[in-house]
């Protein structure tokens, strides 16, 4: 007797879990929730309208993202976001992405080329709208883009681990005036130099872009 045949699922869809951890994850990246905030579960679980289970584990999925932190007596906060762990970040950032970029460019094919481009020019749209939400999301893909192009698949799952802080750090440093020049402009040169196959202006663009929003974000969470 053979087995059925079943078409591969190619975009599951969301749980409800999912989607709450989506909602919360923006607003801790977004500020609507401040760090040091107390994430209280009745006033939670009415907002979103979903019981108390699915907002503790929604808790304990945003605390191993290092986007919620558990205090003794206190219960869940919304972590401070401290300059340390944000170098600690960009110093990671920096290895792993600088790599990612470089072999993209050596492995540049047309079609990967325009995949990059659609995912540059939906992040400018999302840019000039000013909503955070949407920018930040095509900042991830346009990075998942490269990382894929690169092959570096498991250079992306770590990435994608520390993805809720690096969301955090660049909603804090991307937009912002006080950089030296605006993220899509970076992006926009990223994007350039891996489609002309320049692996040498490639790992610099990203060197450059991170270098940029390093400094940003020491002096901001300095002052803050």
């Amino acid at each position: 007797m053979t087995s059925p045949v079943m078409s591969k699922i190619d975009h599951p869809p969301q749980t409800l879990r999912d989607i709450v951890q989506e909602r919360m994850r923006e607003a801790i990246i977004s500020g609507q929730f401040a760090p040091g905030a107390r994430l209280v579960e009745r006033p939670l679980c009415d907002q979103l309208g979903v019981s108390r289970t699915v907002v503790r584990e929604t808790i304990r999925y945003l605390e191993a993202e290092g986007l919620v932190e558990i205090l003794p007596g206190k219960g869940p906060i919304v972590a401070q976001l401290s300059w340390e762990d944000a170098r600690q970040i960009y110093d990671i950032r920096q290895m792993l992405e600088s790599a990612a970029a470089a072999e993209c460019a050596r492995n540049i094919t047309p079609a990967l080329a325009e995949q990059l481009k659609a995912a540059l020019l939906e992040l400018q749209e999302a840019a000039a709208a000013g909503v955070p939400g949407p920018m930040l999301r095509a900042t991830t893909e346009f990075y998942r883009i490269i990382f894929a192009g690169a092959g570096h698949t498991v250079a992306w799952e770590i990435a994608q681990r520390l993805n809720g802080r690096i969301s955090r750090l660049r909603a804090v440093t991307l937009s912002t005036a006080e950089r030296q020049k605006p993220g899509p402009a970076h992006m926009q040169e990223i994007c350039a130099a891996i489609v002309s196959g320049d692996a040498k202006a490639a790992r610099a663009a990203i060197e450059q872009h991170l270098s940029d929003a390093k400094h940003t974000a020491e002096r901001l969470l300095k002052e803050g």
